[in-house]
């Protein structure tokens, strides 16, 4: 017997630290494509994901004191344990109304040397330079006396719920982040980098999905993670339903307070990260790069003027390729193969995305503003109105 309730708590508390909560297709949403295990980022063997998530706060905005709704989010293409471990790498912007450093030595070198982290506008350079404080601190290099490195920081803005001007993120969230980062099943939705985002009308942040897929007879993986904070509300389309205009008259964004900013509707952004285990080249994955936008598209992106629509895919594959004193020898799929892996690409942007909003709860944050979750029950009433579910 007590086997038997040892075994449910242990279940119970796997399900609290995951934050598992229903996922697009829990709720019925139709999506092209064969998941993963997890239809996360981390389906892609070595590929770890952490979070830290700052919430504190109520009322009246007080720079410097909150409300604070915001976090980090760390990504690791080979694991943390693995150091130093460069993949092939290369990114796209569809519209550059945001930052993500160290990518022109990622376009330069073909190289990603760093993990992958992301978080609110203000905060790039104090994550920028935590990760560099922690490469010191963990030998990163394995002992080589390395005199440069550009590491990867990515961010979307959370200033409607989120004290920004306060710089609440310290190093010490960015060490839990990396701490927290492990493969399996990820939260979505209100944690980490995507804690204080707002997505096509409704609350946003972070989502996950992958694909499974052969070419010839091999099989590979596929996944993305999004940190999601773009889009009009009119846009919002999930299974080709125009759910957006179905739900217009629903709660969406409310301020409190008068908006002190130019911020119009659909301005934003979305950060994108795309993991997989074909081997491809730093050309290659431009490529995937440069699908991204297509799944965005179909969700209701628009890559409007005040969005910052940045995007970074790499391999996993040809663990060996990198090495500074002699030839190596790497494999590289045919371009002619390579459309399974396009689709992947879109399919698992799609649902990302969905994915953050479904899992996303409503949000207040300074002055009373609030972000409203994407109602499920009126989504499920409006995908059946239009027979894309069954009863």
């Amino acid at each position: 017997m007590t086997k038997i309730l040892t075994f449910f708590i242990i279940i119970l508390i796997g399900f609290q630290s995951y934050g598992q909560k229903p996922r697009a297709r829990d709720l019925g949403v139709p999506f092209v494509g064969k998941p993963g295990a997890f239809n996360s980022i981390t389906d892609v063997a070595g590929v770890e994901v952490g979070y830290s998530t700052i919430i504190s706060g109520t009322g009246t905005n007080v720079v410097g004191k909150g409300p604070v709704r915001t976090g980090v989010t760390a990504i690791f293409p080979r694991g943390k344990a693995k150091k130093f471990s460069p993949v092939y790498a290369n990114w796209y912007s569809l519209n550059g109304n945001g930052e993500m450093t160290g990518t022109t030595w990622v376009t330069e070198s073909g190289f990603l040397e760093t993990p992958i982290m992301i978080t609110n506008t203000n905060s790039v350079g104090e994550v920028r330079q935590a990760v560099l404080k922690w490469y010191v601190d963990t030998d990163w290099y394995n002992g080589e006396d390395w005199w440069y490195t550009y590491p990867v920081v990515a961010e979307t803005y959370d200033g409607f719920l989120n004290d920004i001007y306060g710089f609440h993120v310290k190093e010490k969230h960015v060490l839990e982040a990396i701490s927290n980062a492990s493969n399996g099943p990820i939260a979505e939705g209100n944690v980490g980098g995507g804690t204080g985002m707002m997505c096509l009308g409704f609350k946003g942040g972070t989502g996950t999905a992958s694909r499974v897929f052969k070419i010839k007879d091999s099989t590979y993986s596929l996944g993305a993670i999004v940190q999601s904070n773009f889009g009009a509300k009119r846009n919002l389309s999930i299974a080709g339903v125009p759910v957006g205009i179905a739900l217009k008259d629903t709660l969406g964004y409310e301020y409190k307070a008068p908006p002190k900013s130019r911020r119009q509707e659909g301005d934003g952004s979305i950060i994108v990260v795309v993991a997989t285990d074909v081997p491809l080249l730093p050309h290659q994955l431009k490529r995937i790069a440069q699908r991204i936008p297509l799944g965005i598209g179909i969700v209701g992106g628009r890559g409007s003027n005040g969005s910052g629509d940045i995007f970074l895919a790499f391999s996993t594959a040809n663990e060996q390729a990198f090495n500074r004193d002699k030839k190596t020898t790497v494999e590289s799929m045919s371009n002619d193969l390579l459309m399974p892996v396009f689709e992947a690409t879109v399919q698992v942007v799609e649902e990302a995305i969905i994915n953050a909003m479904v899992a996303a709860e409503t949000m207040e944050g300074i002055n009373g503003n609030k972000a409203y979750a994407l109602p499920h029950d009126l989504l499920i009433e409006t995908l059946k109105k239009y027979n894309r579910i069954q009863d």
